[in-house]
């Protein structure tokens, strides 16, 4: 017997998944994670029995809630669904999905808004960070149409603005969870940062590329990815994060020079395949680096935020444009970062009931 579960399909910045209320889903954590799987149809390569893309990026999952914090409107757990293996990942954070959160709360009452522009405070269960969100409301509803673009999306849409509020150490406990700007690690020179995610940070030419090679010549370099992922596997347990055998986290960042006019080119992987742009708060963790010196990124950016003002904008060039990043910083103790701003759009696809065995709803205790 199959049972029905309402959702929204939405894209969030650059990725997209079905997101559900908490209270549609088990409570039970097994149960909850088979009831995903299902969802998306993993583990298989084309994700064909599901909603999944067959791709990192098409493959998540939002899960929304009311908030009991003071101050907080929403609750969201982000679950990375694996295409190929049988497994969901809530370790990390995700800003992209990040970005459907508040439409998908309006559009199914979970908030309620008047006002024609209004700003809604998430925390995010995955890591604890807050964000605040605003976008253009319409007689209660999100407004999809607008003039803003981001890389990596065709089209135009509504501003979806959010801010990240304390994000340092976000899932390490600490920014430079190493207490250095820069480690060795197997004879290459990486940073080790987490500003809302953590991620490891290379010189491209290090390991042996440019940094200016397409996602499909990266993903085909197996004797790279071999490489990385050893050192990969040093820098988890450096980060605090233990075996991250079996974890997304850190990602990988591999750095080069910016040839199109930003602060720095960024190849990235999550952690296996090379993403197609950058995750957001993985963008934010690499705009930190490059702004801090000592590290890898700061040696290698240009227009790095070295000056003593309060406010720094660091352009991350991608394979599929550029992403911004902008940053308050603690007039107290500039090295601190009080909040980044950035901009996404976010875009309701479908709705209705995804059907999933009804088995997989009890719990196995």
């Amino acid at each position: 017997m199959l049972r029905a579960i309402p959702c929204l399909l939405m894209r969030g910045g650059t990725s997209r998944g079905p997101f559900f209320l908490a209270s549609d889903l088990p409570t039970d954590r097994d149960a909850r994670d088979r009831v995903l799987l299902a969802v998306m149809g993993s583990p298989d390569a084309r994700q064909i029995d599901g909603l999944g893309g067959a791709d990192p990026l098409t493959s998540k999952v939002g899960i929304v809630s009311r908030s009991s914090r003071p101050g907080v409107d929403l609750d969201f757990l982000f679950a990375q669904v694996l295409v190929n293996e049988a497994r969901v990942d809530t370790t990390p954070n995700c800003g992209n999905m990040l970005a459907a959160v508040v439409p998908f709360a309006l559009e199914t009452g979970l908030l309620a808004a008047s006002d024609t522009h209004a700003k809604f405070r998430v925390h995010t269960e995955n890591t604890g960070t807050l964000a605040d969100i605003s976008m253009p409301i319409e007689h209660g509803k999100p407004v999809y149409e607008g003039d803003a673009r981001i890389d990596g999306v065709p089209g135009t849409a509504s501003a979806v603005n959010v801010s990240f509020l304390d994000t340092e150490g976000s899932v390490c406990g600490s920014m430079l969870p190493t207490g250095n700007p820069l480690d060795p690690i197997n004879g290459i020179d990486v940073t080790c940062i987490d500003n809302g995610m953590p991620v490891m940070i290379l010189r491209a030419s290090d390991v042996g590329v440019n940094g200016y090679e397409s996602r499909d010549e990266l993903n085909a370099n197996v004797a790279l990815k071999r490489q990385i992922e050893v050192i990969r596997l040093r820098a988890g347990t450096l980060m605090n994060l233990g075996d991250v055998s079996k974890k997304v986290v850190p990602k990988v960042t591999l750095v080069a020079a910016p040839r199109a006019g930003g602060s720095l080119c960024t190849r990235t992987f999550i952690p296996h395949d090379c993403h197609a742009s950058i995750g957001v708060l993985g963008a934010v963790s690499v705009a930190t680096a490059a702004a801090l010196p000592g590290t890898v990124a700061f040696s290698m950016a240009t227009k790095n935020a070295s000056s003593s003002n309060t406010k720094r904008s660091i352009s991350v060039e991608h394979p599929s444009g550029e992403f911004t990043v902008n940053f308050t910083l603690d007039a107290s103790h500039p090295a601190r970062i009080v909040s980044a701003e950035l901009l996404r759009t976010a875009r309701l696809i479908m709705r209705g009931e995804v059907m999933v065995p009804n088995h997989l709803f009890e719990s196995t205790e």
